[in-house]
């Protein structure tokens, strides 16, 4: 098979059938017949599987993949990539914010420069301007503690050679952030500029775009816990000094520190320290806990493949 194209599902029935139309057009015009849709249900509670289903049915080019729950974003495009056949894999929302007809674009520049993935980049994120700032920042903070040159205002689509995806998947980590993975799996990769478009709200919360930072971070670098070591280092020093202090001050000047205050803010920023540097540390613990229990990261419950071949 030369192309698959893998779309993950989370309240994306009123896209579905938009989707496949397009998805199928721009499929057609590459590969003619010799592709395949792959749906991933991440435990939508609307009617995309259903909507997606009768499409199985239909057509037997439409995969659906139903997960026994939701299990997030990323994890969900994992298991699309790994359900998929093709040697040529588009992997794209399907909620219609990024383009299907981006495929043709993407391919003509992987066969011009010999790349094993094209992925989109937007010149100007979506969103008003506190998205933009956040969006900055959340790019900011993970290139700098990470070491991992993510470029700002990456999309999901992008298209991807049979050898990449394969390299891909042999990441086994149980916390996925699939951002930073795609980046480090390597190969030759190149950008392409898109718009992207605004068609249904965002279903990352505030706190849930600041736990995915975090996860981020965490994934791939272990540089919060050498800053900790530096900064209790630092704050050691510090006291040694003021101790210091206190005690030529009371031994050659005879003027002994008078009050509470400076003490009972002392102890609760000391503690404040300390319970913040042990949630450092147990952040990276749970991370072992998690990974050595070896959990499946998703659970399929039913794959579709046509009225014949349903698993």
């Amino acid at each position: 098979m030369k192309l698959s194209i893998v779309a993950t599902l989370y309240q994306s029935a009123p896209y579905i059938h938009t989707f496949y139309r397009r998805a199928s057009a721009a499929a057609q015009q590459l590969v003619q017949d010799d592709y395949e849709i792959v749906f991933v249900n991440d435990g939508s509670p609307d009617a995309s599987l259903e909507l997606a289903v009768e499409l199985a049915q239909s057509d037997a080019r439409v995969v659906v993949v139903d997960l026994s729950r939701n299990f997030g974003h990323h994890k969900a495009m994992m298991t699309g990539l790994a359900q998929s056949r093709g040697q040529r894999v588009f992997l794209i929302d399907s909620d219609l914010e990024e383009e299907p007809e981006w495929l043709n674009p993407f391919s003509q520049q992987m066969q011009n420069e010999g790349c094993d993935v094209i992925y989109g980049v937007q010149g100007e994120r979506k969103g008003d301007a506190f998205e933009r700032l956040t969006g900055r920042a959340y790019y900011k903070l993970f290139r700098m503690l990470t070491g991992i040159n993510q470029p700002n205002n990456i999309v999901t689509a992008r298209l991807m050679t049979r050898r990449y995806v394969q390299a891909l998947l042999s990441h086994q980590e149980r916390d996925l952030n699939i951002g930073g993975l795609w980046i480090i799996t390597g190969f030759k990769q190149s950008t392409q500029n898109v718009r992207k478009h605004s068609t249904s709200p965002t279903t990352y919360t505030l706190s849930g775009k600041f736990s995915h930072l975090i996860n981020a971070i965490t994934s791939f670098s272990s540089l919060p816990l050498v800053y900790t070591f530096y900064s209790g280092l630092l704050i050691s020093a510090s006291a040694l000094l003021f101790i210091a202090y206190l005690f030529i001050r009371y031994f050659f000047i005879s003027a002994p520190p008078g009050g509470y205050t400076s003490l009972i803010a002392s102890v609760w920023l000391f503690a404040g320290l300390i319970i913040f540097f042990l949630g450092v540390q147990g952040i990276y613990i749970s991370k072992i806990f998690s990974e050595v229990k070896q959990r499946p990261y998703t659970i399929i419950r039913q794959i579709y493949r046509s009225a014949s071949e349903t698993e």
